[in-house]
């Protein structure tokens, strides 16, 4: 693994056509440029070792997410909301045939020279230009003879081609007021128009569900509905009213992703292991690549624990020292005291920085896709602190092809 300089005569160039080609509409957070002037290229080697690592975990997750659906009282340490777990009781006739399971697993290189796991983003996992269009556009950038690709947009419209009618309407359901959403959906619409159907740009709240089945109240766009994208974390769609996102937990409208996604989606995942293999699961790959994970009041007097919210996103609240401001990691430390619940304690692993040719060194995180049990493709991001959060880069991820 190593980082590659795009030239820099190219860069300027590289970076317009990221924004205006790739759909990379937000490219700046506060001061920070979120496209990164290198490329994360790969070996075959370790390609396809992390494609094996991936389907593993893979495997792992889906078994356990079945066990926990027909077994929910299992699933009482992951501490989801009342208002998940109640419709949560009606997913027992979840059927993987018949929706659409995507997963990104995020791996970061170790200074043991090992692979360490933070999680997987179960529910509603972003990056799709960027593991599209961007290693397109890198390769270009570099003249891409000695480098391949996994286009993430191809394997995602082959699960819909499988598994919707063709030319049927595909609702894309997100947070309509957020540019950075829409620009993953319109991204994904564009694909899914290619490849023959309808994509419609909607709020969560534009479907209700009637005998199980998905219909559209948006003006213009009433009726049947063949198949859901849903891009709204399920943990922000409860705080919908009226409740009509109740529908989405046992509908057999084709979707992605169905609700089943939220037991691995909670950083609270690793503490319902011991009890899942008692009832058949297994986690060994998990538990290779996962640092230890425990209860916060279980980390009291241990040291090398950092502290983690069960429903976090892009590394917020997450309690790396180095990587916080004091008031920030006060902030978060006074929150974990006063909610202990809503987190988790997890052995820090040490980051190995990648350096760049200009000698500025960066902290990786590699997300790897799976759609369906399929592997799908990479979405990366660098930053100068170990905290991959807001403040980190795009980076495409290319893999050397061997001479």
């Amino acid at each position: 693994m190593k980082l590659v300089r795009i030239p820099e005569n190219r860069y300027d160039n590289y970076r317009l056509d990221v924004i205006f080609k790739g759909y990379k509409w937000d490219p700046q957070f506060s001061d920070c440029n979120t496209i990164a002037n290198h490329v994360l290229v790969i070996s075959e080697d370790e390609h396809r070792w992390l494609e094996e690592l991936t389907l593993k975990l893979d495997e792992e997750t889906i078994h356990a997410e079945e066990i926990l659906s027909a077994n929910l009282k299992l699933a009482k340490p992951l501490r989801l909301p009342k208002k998940i777990l109640e419709p949560l009781k009606t997913i027992g006739a979840y059927n993987p045939e018949l929706h659409i399971r995507l997963m990104r697993y995020d791996f970061h290189p170790t200074v043991e020279g090992n692979w360490a796991v933070s999680e997987v983003n179960s529910d509603v996992p972003g990056g799709f230009a960027e593991a599209s269009i961007m290693p397109k556009l890198a390769c270009e950038a570099l003249g891409g003879e000695c480098y391949r690709f996994i286009d993430f947009s191809k394997v995602i419209a082959g699960a819909f081609t499988r598994k919707v009618k063709a030319g049927g309407r595909i609702m894309l359901a997100h947070c309509t007021s957020y540019s950075d959403d829409r620009q993953v959906m319109q991204f994904l619409g564009d694909k899914l128009e290619e490849s023959g159907f309808i994509p419609v740009y909607c709020a969560a709240d534009h479907l209700v569900f009637q005998n199980r089945n998905a219909a559209s109240i948006l003006n213009g766009y009433q009726g049947k509905v063949d198949g859901i994208f849903r891009f709204t974390p399920l943990e922000w769609l409860i705080g919908i009213k009226p409740e009509r996102w109740i529908g989405y937990f046992d509908t057999i409208t084709p979707s992605c992703n169905h609700p089943i996604s939220i037991f691995a989606q909670t950083k609270r995942f690793p503490l319902v292991w011991d009890a899942l293999e008692e009832h058949g699961a297994v986690f060994a790959s998990w538990r290779s690549l996962l640092p230890q994970t425990i209860e916060v009041k279980d980390a009291k007097d241990k040291d090398g624990f950092i502290f983690k919210p069960a429903f976090g996103r892009v590394g917020e609240g997450i309690s790396i020292a180095e990587a916080c401001s004091e008031d920030e990691y006060e902030k978060i430390i006074k929150d974990v005291r006063k909610n202990p619940g809503k987190y988790l304690a997890q052995k820090k692993f040490d980051s190995m920085p990648l350096v760049g040719e200009n000698g500025a060194s960066f902290h990786v995180c590699l997300g790897s896709y799976t759609v369906d049990g399929q592997a799908a493709g990479y979405y990366a991001r660098i930053n100068r602190t170990p905290r991959i959060d807001s403040n980190a880069a795009d980076i495409p991820v290319l893999i050397e092809k061997k001479k």
